[in-house]
């Protein structure tokens, strides 16, 4: 007689009761998850605390590194120590400076000096708090109201009066930093600083010039907007960074124009093309330094933190 098939179950055995074996969960409803409290394995990879973001595992986790630079020994044996030269450059007390040092503050050749110990030469580019000092007491930085008919050279072949004569008996070889034409007057600066010279007289560094220009009136509305937006001369356009007018007359104002460029008689040759020829002209800034109350044919010596702002205003 063949015996009755064995529905469900393997031969031999009775019929497998659905919470038959080892862990059967007879309260899992019909048709939830059997896995619902612990999640698959694809959901545990994704799960994640709340407001920790939507950042997937194969996604970076970190920001790149900024790659490190390379570590220069700035300790000159033969050098003074850090401390005694930011004192002696006027940056604070022997006390303030060590405490600049041990915060981290100072830089030397773009390396972060903590140690009191290290000793370094003046001619060494240092910063404290991202701000260039000049420890080198050599460096020479002036201020010089040019007067008017005074020849920017240092020495003139046709004999008339340069700046020559007023400092050819100083010791240092001085630049002088651009040029104002003889019938200019106004701020110049001289140095003997070589590079920070070159970088404040380059149109690619944008270091501004300020001048006042006394020029026929009267000044149209759109004068400004035609000047910011550049007029063509004959060596190439040419535009203004600002322009703002002073004073007005009848017949004459005073306007204010501030640009980078260098060209020689630029800001003249600009305000004849649109029609404004320039009476007078005087330059009373460059870059953060002011002509202030530098009597005409005078001079003064930049203070730290002056120099310090020109550094900055030349990238260096």
């Amino acid at each position: 007689m063949t015996p009755p098939k064995n529905r469900g179950g393997a031969p031999g055995r009775g019929p497998k009761r659905a919470d038959a074996g080892r862990g059967s969960r007879p309260d899992v409803a019909r048709g939830s998850r059997p896995d619902a409290g612990r999640g698959s394995r694809s959901d545990q990879r994704t799960q994640r605390a709340p407001g920790t973001g939507t950042t997937r595992p194969s996604q970076p986790t970190q920001t790149k590194r900024e790659p490190q630079r390379p570590v220069i020994d700035v300790h000159d044996p033969d050098g003074v120590r850090l401390q005694k030269l930011l004192a002696a450059a006027g940056v604070g007390s022997r006390r303030v400076c060590e405490d600049l040092i041990t915060q981290g503050r100072v830089e030397v050749d773009g390396q972060t000096v903590r140690e009191l110990g290290v000793r370094i030469k003046a001619t060494q580019v240092v910063h404290v708090d991202g701000e260039r000092v000049q420890l080198d007491e050599s460096r020479v930085y002036l201020a010089f109201n040019k007067p008017l008919n005074v020849v920017t050279s240092m020495s003139d072949d046709l004999g008339r009066v340069d700046i020559g004569d007023y400092f050819g008996d100083r010791k240092e070889r001085l630049f002088h930093v651009g040029r104002l034409d003889a019938d200019t007057e106004g701020l110049l600066l001289l140095t003997n600083d070589g590079d920070l010279a070159h970088r404040l007289q380059h149109p690619r560094y944008g270091v501004l010039k300020t001048y006042l220009a006394q020029i026929q009136g009267p000044v149209p509305r759109d004068l400004g907007r035609r000047l910011r937006e550049g007029v063509e001369l004959d060596d190439g356009p040419v535009k203004v960074d600002s322009f703002r007018v002073v004073d007005s007359q009848p017949g004459k104002a005073i306007v204010e124009v501030i640009l980078h460029e260098g060209r020689k008689h630029i800001v003249r040759r600009m305000l004849a093309e649109v029609g404004h020829p320039v009476l007078s002209l005087v330059r009373t800034q460059v870059g953060p330094i002011r002509l202030a109350d530098t009597k005409v044919g005078k001079f003064r010596s930049l203070s730290s933190a002056e120099v310090a702002a020109l550094y900055k205003a030349a990238g260096l």
